[in-house]
């Protein structure tokens, strides 16, 4: 077996279209939005799936930064985990990850639908409504099973999304727990404010486990915010320095906190516990034309995939976030979280 990064998520059919100001604002959405759906929020998915701009796309954070990875790493490089429904929804994430040679593992529910994710586009904004269906149900006891585990030991990475923290903490901190015990690297994306406000103990159990933690401005500030860190909660370079110096259990490799900016410098921050000292970087992001961007839904995990298939080729910090710039960049000029094809290869 040669599939070194193991991700964790919730896999999702996206259905992404443009909409106006005032759609968002009938709904009670802002832009650039990322919430689980409440009963309010039913009639989207109908009404989407009559538009004529739809596009059904595989979806998910942590299931694109997967897909992603895998398009830049060696043939059978990547597994990724999650639970899906038994319906044609799963066959075509199946099918649209075959495209990528991307490995899927899924613990199928037979009476629950998969999930779907309204992508509502507004500019160069996007708002996310989830409906997390089969996805909420996954259970740790999926890794139990010895044919799935056997991924989990072989692997020399481990990426979660932070969306998983909603559905299954249990499972998290067992791939943590392996990773620390057997020095393995763990990483893990805030990927939304709402975690960081909502989800505050179990986001807090996972991360004495993790050796990247990976966010954007909007999600270190509202981590700033719920755990009521004294700094300026628009400093990322201060709540980054927070965010690394938190125990750790594993104490051979230290953390590093990776801040995306969307068009501003990407912050890195390391933290020596034996010096208390920190390594502050920070990193332009690539130019591209704006006549080039068609659509910026999923950069983010667009970047998680760059920075953490360098991660698994064993690229330094630095290089690993030009990476994840290159593919942002990349992704970005395709529609939805996706690449284009043939194949391009990472030049610096």
């Amino acid at each position: 077996m040669s599939y070194k990064l193991v991700a964790l998520g919730n896999p999702l059919l996206d259905l992404q279209t443009n909409v106006d100001a005032e759609y968002l604002k009938k709904y009670d959405l802002k832009d650039n939005d990322a919430i689980l759906a409440e009963d309010k929020h039913a009639p989207i998915y109908q009404e989407v799936l009559g538009k004529q701009d739809l596009h059904l796309l595989a979806g998910g954070a942590a299931q694109n930064t997967a897909r992603g990875a895998q398009y830049i790493l060696p043939a059978d490089s990547v597994v990724y985990f999650g639970s899906v429904g038994k319906d044609v929804y799963a066959e075509k994430l199946v099918e649209a990850n075959k495209k990528y040679g991307l490995r899927t593992e899924y613990q199928i529910q037979d009476d629950i639908p998969t999930g779907k994710c309204a992508a509502l586009i507004n500019g160069a904004h996007r708002c996310l409504v989830t409906d997390l269906g089969a996805a909420n149900h996954f259970t740790a006891s999926h890794f139990d099973k010895p044919e799935n585990w056997k991924f989990v030991e072989n692997a020399s990475h481990y990426y979660i999304g932070g969306f998983h923290l909603t559905v299954s903490p249990e499972a998290i901190v067992k791939l943590g727990k392996h990773a620390a015990e057997n020095n393995k690297v763990f990483a893990l994306n805030f990927s939304a404010p709402f975690i960081a406000q909502f989800f505050k103990d179990p986001l807090d159990a996972a991360l004495p486990y993790v050796d990247f933690v990976i966010a954007n401005e909007s999600e270190a500030e509202a981590y700033a915010e719920s755990h009521k860190l004294d700094v300026d909660p628009k400093d990322v370079v201060a709540i980054a320095k927070e965010v690394a110096k938190l125990p750790k259990i594993n104490t051979k490799r230290p953390r590093t906190v990776v801040f995306t900016q969307g068009t501003q410098p990407t912050v890195t921050v390391t933290y020596n516990p034996e010096t208390e000292d920190y390594e502050v970087q920070a990193f332009n992001v690539r130019e591209l034309a704006s006549e080039k961007v068609v659509d910026t839904n999923g950069a983010g995990d667009a970047f998680a995939a760059g920075f953490v298939a360098a991660l698994v080729e064993g690229k330094s910090t630095a290089k690993a976030v030009d990476v994840g710039q290159w593919a942002a960049a990349l992704s970005i000029q395709e529609v939805g979280p996706s690449f284009p094809f043939p194949k391009q290869t990472y030049s610096a």
